[in-house]
């Protein structure tokens, strides 16, 4: 994996087969279509809402000013295809304090070819050489694919649970750097 950051501080990550880098307003796209793909069971806050919101327009302001989305959430592009299939990189979660949450989504279409894996993984390589000790990561106890792209990177399963009747459990995980 190749990091680089440039004066803006924006941090791109190369792995054999992903880029990882800031977002484009043209992306926003994807944004939108990852939030009409999530599964039912997530909150209604993070899916599209009974008037059509987020709209494409919000999500492309969203980018621009970069309101939504973290400077360390990065866009996952597939370097073959020139085309980006999500996100995954860092947040500030409900670990412990200076202690990020990794965050990963892609379409539904791209599912099951190791692409959550190795995007996790160039993050989790930069995290390491940015100094962080511990990192966490919160999944759904429904969500069995992220379950296991976390355990393929090595994060563990906490005691540490949120249980919602209503969404489900969701469960905290951490990793060592």
């Amino acid at each position: 994996m190749a990091a680089s950051a440039t004066p803006g501080r924006e941090v791109v990550l190369e792995t054999d087969r992903l880029l990882l880098r800031p977002w484009g307003v043209a992306e926003a796209a994807v944004q939108r279509e990852l939030w009409t793909e999530r599964d039912p069971r997530v909150p209604p806050h993070r899916r599209i809402d009974a008037d059509g919101h987020p709209t494409l327009a919000e999500l492309e302001e969203s980018i621009r000013t970069d309101d939504l989305w973290s400077t360390r959430l990065l866009a996952v592009e597939r370097k073959a295809v020139r085309d980006v299939i999500g996100y995954c990189g860092l947040v500030d979660g409900r670990g412990s304090a200076g202690e990020p949450e990794l965050a990963f989504e892609l379409l539904r279409r791209v599912w099951g070819q190791g692409y959550a894996t190795e995007a996790a993984s160039a993050v989790l390589d930069w995290a390491r050489s940015s100094g962080y000790e511990r990192l966490w990561a919160t999944v759904w106890d429904w969500n069995t694919a992220s379950r296991r792209v976390l355990a393929k990177v090595g994060f563990t399963e906490t005691e540490r649970k949120v249980v919602d009747p209503v969404h489900g459990t969701t469960l905290f995980t951490t990793r060592r750097l």
